[in-house]
């Protein structure tokens, strides 16, 4: 307390005597006192602007880093939020009425959006008459896109998962085409029926949730989980992970851009 009443009576002090020296100066110059006062004024100003510390700025190369920072950041957060974002294990389900086409939808989880959502040429009952005599391979082929078109402005390279049309083979034997749709109610309901079954087959009746199909069928359906492994950004495959077949997968989906 005693020091820094020494110093604030100190610096009064100094105060002082900066306006005696400049009443000194002013008297014995010619100056009028307009020019006293504003001389007077300047060194009060001076004395008092010494203390302002002055705000460093950022170079500009920092701030440019720091920006992309940030938009890096949130493009990868936006990029986990899309349905696209599976992991190494995934839920896979076929399904289809009895007369109908094979469906296979892809989830991250149980609850989730599909990611991949596509209706084969396949009759779920000759998929079936394939699961019974052993192993299933299905293969989905398209196109690569020709360099041409990759060389043009403006031109992107969907991923595979978004491609829309598929060569289909079973086993090796072609079996038509694979389109790819959209989720809507239809598929919704009966993934939501089938949402609460991790593993296993069944059919579901006609009811509240699954509507009948086209001939009054009831729609059989088949749920697994499957171990996904990316070869490239070209080539995809998924193995139905079953506990009951001693390390051999039962059936197989391969998803392939040539």
């Amino acid at each position: 307390m005693a020091t820094s009443s020494q110093d604030s009576s100190s610096s009064k002090r100094h105060f002082h005597w900066t306006n005696k020296v400049a009443t000194e100066d002013t008297e014995a110059s010619s100056t009028t006192p307009n020019e006293d006062d504003k001389n007077g004024r300047s060194g009060i100003k001076t004395h008092v602007s010494l203390s302002t510390p002055r705000k460093k700025k950022l170079p500009a190369a920092a701030v440019s880093i720091a920006r992309l920072r940030s938009a890096v950041s949130s493009f990868r957060k936006s990029r986990s939020s899309l349905p696209f974002g599976l992991g190494s294990r995934v839920i896979g389900t076929l399904f289809g009425y009895r007369r109908g086409h094979v469906h296979f939808a892809l989830q991250k989880e149980a609850g989730s959006p599909p990611a991949f959502l596509v209706e084969l040429a396949t009759p779920i009952s000759g998929l079936v008459r394939e699961m019974a005599s052993g192993l299933v391979r299905i293969a989905l082929e398209c196109d690569k896109p020709k360099a041409e078109d990759r060389n043009k402005k403006g031109t992107t390279v969907v991923r595979l998962l978004e491609e829309s049309t598929w060569r289909t083979y079973c086993n090796g034997k072609k079996c038509g085409f694979a389109t790819r749709r959209d989720c809507g109610d239809k598929e919704w309901k009966i993934l939501k029926a089938v949402e609460p079954i991790s593993t296993g087959a069944g059919v579901l009746p006609a009811g509240n949730e699954v509507e009948a199909g086209p001939d009054g069928g009831e729609l059989m359906y088949m749920r697994a989980k499957f171990e996904r492994i990316v070869g490239s950004r070209d080539s995809e495959a998924f193995y139905m992970m079953n506990p009951d077949s001693n390390g051999t997968p039962e059936l197989s989906i391969y998803l392939l851009r040539v």
